[in-house]
């Protein structure tokens, strides 16, 4: 399978294009490998698609962030207009066309209707810091409106299935004729012909649905993902809205995520700091043992590599950043304390000045320099 090529360079344009820019460059590739103009021309279907999809994506301000942000992995499943037919296309971007092909060039190809598109819904996902990691499947239920079992369909009398309706009127500079979407059928050129039993007035019904989505790995809280075609159904039997799945982060209960990163708040023994111990920590592939060297200070910061979250976009893991923090016993017996007040009198357990450990911005900064 092919890797898909970035938006922008489908379109032929830079990051930081307009949106009068985005039109205008897929206007000119629609008009360039259109059907009409290209019969039984396969590449050229091909290339008329994916401007398509790039369009779709480009020319919502919503969508066109999350590309800008995630790439090709913050669209989801099935998002674009790579899973869309060429009536499809034509209803949902016809106002790009204007006039060309006489008038033919948006809505339904065969005529002046168009195919309606159904409303998209929205749902939330909890994910675990673990889901995130590895990427995850998940099977959601959804209520969403379906065609009812038995519904026909037959042309609308009021525009005789051609979708439009068309006035003339008298001006100062004589007669002008003007179209409008049909307000009995809302441009579909359809009605209802029979409806079943329960249903509403475009042929729909409520029904349960399980759904199948697949989250990619490194997705963040507020990601939204568009699962297209799981949305509520079209009026008149015509195209499915989409499923928006807004990502929701389920907080782990011992790593802190920060981007790619995730941080561990590591308690060691007053001891094991001093001797140097083998200890066990939590990441989220399993638990690992890390090395406390001999007079590690508490504040120290440790580093694993790669051991974070995957990046959404691909570019590698992030990693894990385990915090030393050397623990205080609160009481202690006399014999304790008898000990201790030895100890305290050595040499090695006066704190020198010149020893301070460095702190916790300056470690940090230090390892990504």
């Amino acid at each position: 399978m092919s890797q898909k090529r970035d938006f922008y360079e489908v379109l032929g344009l830079s990051k930081g294009a307009s949106e009068s820019e985005i039109k205008k460059a897929y206007r000119k590739l629609a008009l360039k490998y259109h059907p009409d103009k290209n019969p039984d021309d396969s590449s050229a279907e091909d290339k008329f698609k994916e401007a398509a999809e790039a369009y779709e994506i480009l020319s919502n301000a919503d969508k066109k962030s999350r590309y800008d942000q995630y790439g090709h992995a913050g669209m989801g499943q099935g998002s674009g207009a790579g899973g869309m037919n060429m009536d499809d296309i034509f209803s949902q971007f016809g106002d790009v066309f204007g006039s060309a092909f006489g008038g033919s060039f948006g809505g339904s190809r065969g005529g002046g209707s168009r195919v309606v598109k159904g409303s998209n819904l929205r749902v939330k996902m909890k994910l675990t810091l673990e889901d995130i990691a590895n990427g995850v499947k998940k099977k959601i239920k959804v209520n969403k409106l379906v065609n009812a079992d038995g519904v026909t369909f037959k042309t609308c009398s009021n525009c005789n299935g051609t979708g439009r309706i068309t006035r003339m009127a008298q001006t100062f500079i004589g007669a002008m004729q003007t179209q409008s979407a049909c307000n009995v059928c809302q441009g579909a050129g359809k009605m209802i012909d029979k409806r079943p039993s329960g249903a509403d007035q475009n042929g729909l019904i409520r029904k349960e649905e399980v759904i199948e989505i697949e989250i990619p790995a490194g997705v963040e809280e507020g990601m939204q993902l568009s699962v297209r075609g799981k949305g509520n159904a079209g009026p008149f039997n015509g195209v499915p809205g989409d499923l928006m799945v807004v990502i929701e982060e389920v907080e782990h209960a011992e790593l802190k995520r920060d981007g790619d990163n995730v941080h561990y708040e590591a308690v060691v023994s007053f001891m094991d700091a001093v001797l140097g111990e083998s200890i066990e920590i939590p990441t989220l592939s399993g638990k690992v043992k890390i090395k406390i060297d001999a007079g590690t200070q508490s504040g120290k910061v440790l580093r694993l590599r790669g051991k974070g979250l995957p990046n959404v976009q691909g570019y590698g893991a992030g990693d894990l950043f385990a915090h030393i923090n050397v623990w205080t016993p609160t009481k202690i017996s006399k014999e304790e304390k008898s000990l201790i007040e030895k100890l305290k009198k050595s040499e090695n357990f006066i704190p020198k000045e010149g020893d301070k450990d460095k702190g916790f911005f300056t470690q940090m900064r230090d390892m990504f320099s």
